[in-house]
């Protein structure tokens, strides 16, 4: 607005001196008056013209380029914002898939945990005042016993039994898997699900094996002919 009204003051100026040119011209020279007042104004209108185009044009590019650098700022706004969105979700998507993968890590480790807690390679099998090591089986009925040894050492009474092994009742069930089993020397196995057999003979019959004696020497003579008390707990 500024640069208008500038505009429009110099013509004004150029007007008013266009007029007393005039004059002077009318007086010296009536028969050309026509001719210099036609250039003159000509030239007035082409002045006015131009400045009031240049002072358009400029106001023009002023607001053309006010506007590109609005549009330029919003723009990089706008991008640094979708950026800076970008890079939260990824992060807040890193933060799940962190703590997922945590609570599968902590799951699988107190699974883990839980199956090295109740699976026990061997235990102590007692009988008189000789131990013996036993290497257990891997199945339910295992697992069962051996939450009941940590609990506390299991006693049984043994009885003989035709010469090639001795039974005790256990005081408790136990899971089955029952199989056509030949049993030797050692072997110590769950009959009728309640009963804890150990052998120092062979015999063929339906069993849930449990484990055997690593080493056999002086087994037999431990077991003798008659009754004896067994126990049994975790090394």
């Amino acid at each position: 607005m500024r640069k208008f009204y500038k505009v429009l003051y110099l013509a004004i100026i150029l007007s008013c001196m266009a007029a007393c040119g005039k004059n002077d011209t009318q007086a010296q020279s009536p028969s050309r008056q026509a001719e210099p007042s036609t250039i003159e104004s000509f030239s007035q209108s082409d002045s006015l013209n131009s400045l009031e185009n240049a002072g358009e044009s400029s106001v023009v590019m002023d607001f053309t380029e006010a506007a590109d650098e609005t549009m330029s700022e919003s723009t990089i706004v706008d991008r640094f914002e979708n950026v800076a969105e970008s890079v939260e979700a990824a992060n807040e998507a890193g933060v799940v898939q962190e703590t997922e993968r945590n609570e599968t890590d902590t799951a699988e480790t107190d699974i883990q945990n839980n199956t090295e807690e109740n699976k026990v390679a061997n235990m102590n099998v007692q009988v008189g005042d000789v131990v013996f090591s036993a290497t257990l089986e891997e199945n339910e009925a295992v697992s069962a016993l051996v939450e009941m040894i940590q609990e506390s050492p299991v006693v049984i009474r043994m009885s003989d039994y035709s010469g090639f092994e001795k039974v005790g009742p256990l005081g408790a069930s136990l899971p089955v898997n029952n199989s056509q089993t030949t049993t030797q020397a050692g072997d110590i196995v769950l009959y009728n699900g309640n009963q804890i057999v150990i052998f120092y003979g062979s015999n063929s019959w339906s069993y849930t094996r449990l484990g055997h004696i690593d080493d056999l020497t002086g087994w037999e003579d431990a077991l003798g002919s008659g009754d004896v008390t067994m126990t049994l707990s975790l090394e």
